[in-house]
C-alpha cells in the first residue's frame, strides 16, 4: 500500500492531503520529516475514545513525541473549552496540534493554535482577535502550531482558513478569519477509521458538501476553476454516498467520498457568492438552535432552494446544466428512475431530493419540531446573512418565508 501525499488545491500550498495509508502509519511520517515534531497534542473526539481502539493507537504510534491529549470537545467550539486546551498546549510547549475526529474538534484547534500565537488566555483575549470585534486588536500575529486533522465526517472545515467558535458566556457563535488565521497544516483520509462514524453523520455531512458544490454551479458568480472543482466533487460525492449507504463497509467509496468533499471545498474557498441555503450560513444558519445540523439543513434547504432560483427564472441555464449531470451519473439515475422522475419534467430540486431520500436523511422542518409559528423570526434573521443577500434570485422577507413553507412538512 502506498500513500499519496500531495496539496489539497492545485493553487495553494496548504493544506497538504495523504491518503493511501493507514493514519497509524502516515502521522509519525510526517510528524518527523515535514513538521520535525516532539511535543504533540491531541484533541481526540469523546467517542472514538470510548468506543473504539483508535485513540489508543494514535498514542502508541506518537511514543514519548506525545505530549498530552484533550478527550472531547462540545459542538460549537466553546470558547472555555478552547481556553482550557490553550493553557494545556502553552503548559506543554506544544509544537504540534491533531485532531482525532469531526468538525468541531478541527475549529476549535485553528482557535488554539491562533490564540497561542498571541499569547490569549481569556475571553476577552479571544473576542479581540475576531475581524469585527470593536476590540480587535491592533497587532495580532498568525498562528505558528501547525495543526494535523484526521477528520471523520465530511463537513470539509480541515480544508478551510476559518473557524467558528462560541463564546459560551454570551451562546453567540463568531467566525473567525483573516490571514492570521492559519488552515490545518495537512489532513489525513483514512477510510477505515470513518467507518466509526454514525451513518447518519456521514451521509447528512456528504450532502452539506453537495450543497457545496450545487451552489457554486449555480452561482452567477462564480469561475471556471471553482466550477471544475464542484463538478469533479459532484462525481465523487454522489455515487460515493449511495454506495456507503448500501454498504458501510464499502473502503473505495468512503474514500471517494472524502476526496469529494475535498473537492467541494476547493469549490466553495474561492470567494465565489454562493445561495441562501448553504448549511454553515444562510437560511441554515438560523436552523442550529433549533437542533439542526450543519448537513441536516442542507438537506432540507438545498431543494427548495433550488426550486425558488429556478421558478424566478435566476439560473435556469446552470441548474439545468447541474440537473444534466446528475442524470448522467449512473447511481443517481437509477435512483432517479426507481421514484419515477422523468428528465423532460424534473428539476435540479427534484434530483437533489431524490437523492436525500434515497440516503434517509431528513427532509422537512417538521422532523425537528419547527412549526410555522417559528418561521417568521427564523426569516427575519436571516436577512441579515450575507448568503442570503447574495442568492441568484434576489430574497426578502417574504421570500425566504416562501422557501421554509416549502419544507415545512
Amino acid at each position: 500500500m502506498s500513500e499519496t501525499f500531495v496539496p489539497a488545491f492545485p493553487d495553494r500550498d496548504r493544506p497538504l492531503v495523504s491518503y493511501g495509508l493507514p493514519f497509524v502509519q502516515s502521522l509519525p511520517r510526517h510528524v518527523d520529516h515535514l513538521f520535525h515534531a516532539s511535543r504533540i497534542y491531541v484533541i481526540s473526539s469523546r467517542s472514538l475514545a470510548a468506543n473504539t481502539t483508535y485513540l489508543d493507537g494514535l498514542k502508541e504510534a506518537l511514543g514519548g513525541k506525545l505530549a498530552g491529549v484533550r478527550i472531547g470537545m462540545k459542538p460549537h467550539s466553546h470558547w472555555s473549552e478552547i481556553l482550557e486546551v490553550v493553557a494545556e498546549a502553552k503548559r506543554h510547549d506544544a509544537d504540534l496540534l491533531v485532531t482525532l475526529g469531526a468538525g468541531s474538534l478541527t475549529d476549535a484547534a485553528k482557535i488554539i493554535s491562533f490564540a497561542l500565537a498571541n499569547d490569549v488566555s481569556t475571553h476577552e483575549g479571544l473576542s479581540g482577535l475576531l475581524p469585527e470585534s470593536p476590540q480587535k486588536r491592533d497587532n495580532i500575529k498568525p498562528a505558528t502550531v501547525p495543526i494535523v486533522c484526521i477528520p471523520t465526517s465530511l463537513s470539509g472545515g480541515e480544508y478551510s482558513s476559518f473557524a467558528g467558535g462560541t463564546d459560551d458566556r454570551t451562546g453567540q457563535k463568531h467566525i473567525f478569519a483573516g490571514e492570521a488565521l492559519k488552515p490545518p497544516a495537512l489532513v489525513i483520509l483514512d477510510p477505515e477509521l470513518t467507518t466509526t462514524t454514525p451513518d447518519k453523520v456521514w451521509l447528512s455531512t456528504g450532502i452539506k458538501a453537495v450543497d457545496h458544490c450545487v451552489e457554486t454551479l449555480c452561482s452567477l458568480g462564480s469561475d471556471d476553476l471553482a466550477d471544475a472543482a464542484a463538478r469533479d466533487g459532484l462525481t465523487k460525492l454522489i455515487p460515493g454516498l449511495l454506495k456507503t449507504k448500501q454498504n458501510p463497509k464499502d473502503l473505495e467509496a468512503r474514500l471517494e467520498t472524502q476526496l469529494g468533499a475535498k473537492d467541494a471545498m476547493a469549490a466553495c474557498s474561492r470567494g465565489v457568492p454562493l445561495g441562501a441555503s448553504r448549511a454553515v450560513d444562510g437560511i441554515g444558519h438560523q436552523l442550529g438552535p433549533a437542533g439542526v445540523s450543519h448537513g441536516e439543513t442542507s438537506c432540507i434547504l438545498n431543494p427548495a432552494v433550488c426550486k425558488y432560483n429556478y421558478k424566478k427564472g435566476a439560473n435556469v441555464e446552470r441548474q439545468d446544466a447541474i440537473a444534466q449531470l446528475l442524470w448522467d451519473e449512473p447511481q443517481a439515475r437509477a435512483i432517479f428512475s426507481q421514484r419515477g422522475l422523468n428528465k423532460e419534467t424534473a428539476d435540479l430540486g427534484d434530483l437533489v431530493d431524490a437523492i436525500v431520500r434515497a440516503l434517509d436523511l431528513p427532509r422537512t422542518l417538521k422532523e425537528f419540531g419547527i412549526g410555522e409559528d417559528k418561521l417568521d423570526g427564523i426569516a427575519e434573521r436571516s436577512l441579515r446573512n450575507r448568503w442570503v443577500q447574495s442568492n441568484p434570485a434576489g430574497l426578502d422577507k417574504d421570500g425566504v418565508l416562501e422557501i421554509l413553507k416549502m419544507v415545512l412538512g
